[in-house]
């Protein structure tokens, strides 16, 4: 099992391979050399994180497809201005919300339409903004809704809503000051 994922990541990061092609070459070798079967396999698909993913990323399409990205994106720099970095952290903020009451891929297929919209009006680049979307999609200590792992522990550790908030908005803060200040000078706009 450890030599197919090392065979997987190498053949969507060194090989000729896509992500999602490594994958289910991975997934057909787990079966192939029966180290697990087709119905386990099947049983360890999470099918509601895959249609809330589904649904987001057809919501963020249908946004964009219809206009509204655009609508949006010119509601927000109608608020921030010409500014990137005040564009920067609205994206971010916006994307740390959502990811904490939704999951984090469908936060990110919801505010991704937005910042391709919003920062190709500034005539900036987008890098910045995929950076800042990609960590606030992942920094997710607020609430034990937002992230798998704080709802596995939110029941057994007996944590209440308060205590995520207590100890998870502040490294929240943190890591939203860190990427919006650092993000633009690594990743210049």
């Amino acid at each position: 099992a450890l030599a197919i994922l090392v065979a997987m990541v190498l053949l969507a990061t060194v090989g000729p391979y896509a992500m999602l092609v490594a994958a289910m070459l991975g997934a057909g070798a787990m079966v192939a050399t029966r180290c697990c079967t087709i119905t386990e396999a099947r049983r360890s698909i999470d099918w509601s994180i895959l249609i809330v993913i589904g649904a987001a990323l057809g919501v963020g399409e249908a946004m964009a497809s219809s206009g509204a990205a655009s609508w949006i994106a010119g509601s927000i720099l109608s608020v921030v201005g010409q500014h990137p970095w005040l564009l920067l952290a609205m994206i971010y903020v916006t994307t740390s919300i959502l990811t904490e009451v939704v999951t984090n891929n469908a936060a990110v297929a919801l505010v991704f339409p937005l910042a391709m919209v919003a920062s190709a009006r500034l005539e900036v680049e987008f890098t910045p903004f995929i950076i800042a979307i990609m960590m606030a999609g992942s920094a997710s200590f607020a609430t034990p809704l937002g992230y798998q792992t704080n709802l596995m522990v939110y029941g057994p550790g007996r944590y209440t809503f308060g205590d995520f908030l207590r100890v998870g908005l502040p490294m929240n803060v943190l890591v939203g000051i860190v990427t919006v200040a650092l993000t633009p000078l690594l990743f210049p706009f």
